[in-house]
């Protein structure tokens, strides 16, 4: 038996739980291939990009364009070009990036060339574009620019670094959204009423408790592909012990996983991510990857971690090791380009980096004092030294006047006063002997001596 992108399959149709699939033909097919959408009304999510007029509209009725499809995984990429090669009478070719090469892109441009002298357009899917070598992106240029196809191309990685700018500038951008539990809860639906979708081996719609609905679109994180495919399996263990009902224990037991319990919106979103925190804070390295994992099993938005992660490394780590905000903004960055799965390597990166690094909070107590005192009323003005002295006049008002160029003055550092008169004195900043906020320490005590100032103040 064979089957392409779509699920076109050359055997009869068979029902694997032993029952009629209704699924138009391909009874061997996986549950998100058979419930994959046929027109763009049937598409989940996405509705930014089905208004009237959109690129897809206008794709679906056979105007010539090519289009990349940015987004993480399971969130339509592949059924928006379904959808394009149902809607359009054209030869339809998919390649994926893994597997074809020069070659292969090379001989289907050819055929491509030779069917439109015979009036038939191609529309050329490619999958995971990203992992095509710059000189096979330089093939597809002349194809797209003379509209020899219709290029559709999908992938998880930002086009901005992963595409060619020639190739890039000569289609169409549309980035796709993560799909909501909503959208999850949607398709969860299709399948259990769809006639395309479950069936009990006595030929019945199967339902679903709960608990078990919650724990499957929790688990699937945002993935439509798999929130199917792990609904699918769920179905044929509950198939196996003849009921009609799938439980939470036959979603656990389909995924092989314990089931998280974490609702997203609600209290345990707050109390796993404070987990999070404060495992980190308290350099418990093992606790920290506990919770990192509870999240993204859970479907946690990966950037939402990453930007955690970011202020704990000033709140919680600062200058006792300030190469780690680099490591957290740098994972972030990272998140963005690549998306799940792999991010998650990025992320437990970065996570291990915090736990493991000394830890002070010399910096938020730095600048909350700081705020304290401007929101007490504690601001005084400016001294006239250091005041804006380049306009017309402003000498004449006394300001720049006195005022010691640090560069003038031995070590770069010149003894004159800088806070306001109510504030002279005070102190903000004060490191902590650890990690490399001791050496910050011994600074700030140096500089205290060379502006004339007490450290004990």
């Amino acid at each position: 038996m064979t089957e392409d992108l779509f699920g076109n399959v050359t055997a009869e149709p068979r029902a694997p739980l032993g029952g009629t699939l209704g699924d138009g033909g391909h009874g061997q097919a996986p549950l998100a291939v058979r419930l994959r959408p046929r027109t763009l009304e049937e598409i989940v999510g996405q509705r930014h990009l089905l208004a009237p007029g959109s690129p897809l509209r206008r794709l679906t009725a056979g105007q010539p364009m090519s289009v990349f499809l940015w987004g993480p995984p399971g969130v339509g990429k592949t059924t928006i070009a379904s959808v394009v090669s149902r809607a359009v009478d054209n030869r339809f070719v998919e390649l994926s990036a893994v597997t074809a090469g020069v070659k292969e892109v090379r001989a289907e441009l050819a055929t491509a060339k030779a069917e439109l002298a015979r009036g038939r357009g191609t529309v050329l899917f490619i999958d995971e574009v990203h992992r095509f070598s710059r000189s096979q992106q330089d093939v597809l240029l002349p194809a797209v620019e003379n509209r020899l196809v219709t290029l559709i191309a999908a992938t998880t990685e930002n086009p901005s670094f992963s595409v060619i700018s020639p190739l890039l500038s000569r289609s169409l951008l549309l980035t796709l959204q993560p799909l909501t539990d909503d959208d999850l809860a949607v398709l969860v639906e299709r399948a259990l009423t769809d006639e395309r979708g479950l069936r009990t081996p006595g030929g019945e719609p199967f339902t679903l408790a709960d608990d078990a609905r919650a724990d499957v679109v929790a688990l699937a994180g945002g993935d439509a592909r798999r929130v199917l495919t792990f609904l699918e399996e769920a179905a044929a263990v509950a198939a196996a012990q003849d009921r009609a009902e799938i439980g939470s224990a036959d979603v656990t037991t389909a995924v092989d996983r314990a089931a998280v319990r974490y609702d997203k919106s609600g209290d345990q979103h707050y109390d796993v991510i404070s987990a999070f925190i404060k495992s980190m804070r308290g350099s418990d390295v093992q606790a920290s990857l506990h919770y990192l994992a509870r999240m993204l099993e859970a479907g946690e938005d990966p950037r939402f971690i990453a930007r955690r992660l970011i202020v704990l490394a000033s709140e919680d780590i600062g200058m006792a090791a300030p190469a780690v905000l680099q490591t957290c903004v740098a994972a972030a960055q990272a998140v963005a380009l690549i998306g799940m799965p792999e991010a998650r390597i990025t992320l437990a990166h970065a996570t291990v980096a915090c736990a493991l690094a000394p830890k002070s909070n010399a910096v938020i107590r730095a600048i909350d004092a700081a705020v304290a005192d401007i929101r007490a009323g504690r601001v005084g003005a400016v001294p006239p030294h250091l005041r804006d002295a380049h306009y017309a006049g402003a000498r004449g008002l006394g300001h720049g006047r006195g005022y010691q160029y640090a560069h003038d003055h031995p070590h770069g550092v010149a003894a004159q006063q800088y806070l306001p008169d109510d504030l002279d004195g005070v102190r903000y900043y004060e490191p902590t002997e650890h990690g490399a906020e001791a050496a910050m320490a011994e600074r700030v005590r140096i500089l205290d001596e060379l502006l004339g100032r007490d450290a004990g103040q």
